[in-house]
């Protein structure tokens, strides 16, 4: 595993780009920030708030999840996010324009519910875009969370699930035919099949009078909490694991294949995607010290739609 840069400020949701650079979002920093092979940086866009998944949509523009901002501490040269900030003002999707880096707000709310913490992102063949809402933390009370399908036009989006506990990372099946979510709090990643873009096919007995219940397919188990995920070629989901500072990998099947470490002493390892030749390279960002990793993954990753990079 190599290191691509370091010095940022919380990254996550990397996207990697034709040409080779990687973007990332900076949570603590308000930024959409382009990191080069040669370790340099360049701030694309300042969004504000808190920047947390990111896509690139059919258009060519990123879209990106901004979950408000948190409370920052510094602890044992690690930077770590707290609960909701004073300064929070609420929720949102953003889109960016990587050419002139404006930024424009597409959705603040969703069926009458303000969005509170917007955080990972991805989007299907059809153009439309699934994201999750973790919600925000206060020192007595956490929101429940959801999952909700968008436009990229601004004038649709619905509820998927809700409510939820802590969901972060979601990604589809190379099919599109699973939904899967990690589930921070718990460590475990659940999915749904779909039965349409947006929506869910119920399975089994429904236990929640608001949204389908979701199948288990794996608990990662002991302390490890979930962040962000990709799924590979083989449609492994791959997901970020927080205090064990490492990248699981999950079959299909619920089999977890390989707990891959990431150098550096870092738990909060958050966000994986692939990119470089044949989608080969798995980038991946440590936020508590800020470095992106690049690690040659065993397989190619999976092509993500409109991400201009295939296998």
């Amino acid at each position: 595993m190599r290191v691509i840069t370091t010095g940022l400020q919380f990254p996550e949701g990397p996207i990697a780009l034709p040409d080779g650079d990687v973007l990332v979002v900076e949570i603590a920093r308000g930024t959409l920030t382009r990191c080069r092979a040669d370790g340099t940086t360049e701030v694309v866009a300042s969004t504000g708030g808190g920047p947390n998944g990111a896509a690139l949509g059919p258009d060519g523009k990123v879209y990106i999840c901004n979950n408000g901002g948190f409370e920052w501490h510094e602890r044992g040269g690690l930077l770590l996010p707290g609960f909701q900030p004073a300064s929070y003002t609420g929720g949102s999707i953003q889109r960016v324009d990587l050419a002139s880096g404006a930024v424009e707000t597409l959705y603040t709310e969703a069926d009458g519910r303000p969005l509170r913490g917007p955080n990972d992102i991805v989007f299907d063949r059809h153009g439309g875009f699934y994201f999750t809402d973790l919600g925000k933390g206060r020192p007595e009370e956490l929101d429940r969370g959801a999952i909700y399908y968008a436009s990229i036009d601004g004038r649709s989006i619905t509820t998927v699930a809700f409510p939820l506990l802590t969901p972060n990372g979601i990604g589809l099946s190379p099919q599109e035919d699973r939904l899967y979510y990690a589930e921070t709090a718990t460590g475990r990643v659940w999915f749904w099949e779909l039965e349409s873009p947006g929506v869910l096919r119920q399975n089994g007995v429904q236990i929640s009078s608001t949204s389908v219940t979701a199948t288990l397919l794996a608990n990662v188990g002991g302390v490890a909490r979930l962040d962000s995920l990709a799924v590979d070629s083989e449609g492994n989901v791959c997901v970020a694991t927080l205090m064990v500072g490492a990248v699981t990998a999950i079959a299909p099947d619920g089999h977890i294949r390989a707990i891959v470490p990431v150098p550096g002493g870092d738990p909060m390892v958050t966000n994986i995607c692939f990119g470089g030749e044949a989608l080969s390279t798995a980038y991946i960002t440590a936020s508590g010290k800020g470095t992106l990793y690049a690690h040659e993954w065993h397989c190619p990753g999976l092509a993500l739609n409109f991400g201009g990079l295939t296998v």
